[in-house]
């Protein structure tokens, strides 16, 4: 595929005595003078477009410069929407949470990985909380268990500061 970019000259903007020019079709013409060319792309009703000008002599092509841009950002903008973002989430926890809750974080996980969305989650030690890290380290296990089916661990569970934080990333399709 030709890639143009804005480096590239277009016309009048080529300084160079010789050319190789290729037609609309891809073809070779030969190497001939910047003004027969120029007046060739002009009789086609064509844009003359440098696509190699490091080459000795530099290459140029005839196409519609404007069809070719136009072409380019429609290409490039269905790429985008193709394209899916990957968020972050966060779940808080607590050291000494009940069961029920951890289903219920757990349930709000599993929507987020699978909408596709990386889940972060944060087990924060407050006090004499920090006494009980062990007890932290096992609410951290139950939640990547029960959340087991739909994602998978990202990055175990380490100490940043205060929190135990761990991530949980969407369980990669077969």
């Amino acid at each position: 595929m030709l890639v143009i970019s804005k480096e590239n000259k277009i016309n009048e903007e080529i300084r160079d005595k010789e050319l190789r020019v290729i037609d609309e079709n891809g073809e070779m013409i030969g190497i001939i003078s910047r003004e027969e060319a120029l007046a060739l792309a002009e009789e086609k009703k064509l844009d003359l477009v440098n696509i190699s000008p490091n080459a000795k002599p530099p290459v140029c092509k005839l196409l519609d410069y404007g069809k070719y841009r136009y072409d380019l950002q429609k290409r490039e903008k269905e790429a985008r929407k193709k394209q899916k973002t990957m968020q972050v989430k966060e779940i808080r926890l607590s050291t000494f949470i009940e069961d029920h809750d951890i289903q219920v974080k757990a349930t709000t996980a599993s929507k987020f990985l699978k909408d596709g969305d990386k889940v972060k989650v944060s087990l924060r030690f407050r006090g004499r909380e920090r006494d009980h890290t062990a007890r932290g380290r096992e609410v951290m296990d139950k939640f990547a268990e029960i959340c087991a089916d739909v994602g998978v661990v990202d990055k175990k569970p380490t100490f940043e500061g205060r929190s135990l934080t761990m991530f949980l990333a969407p369980k990669p399709e077969k």
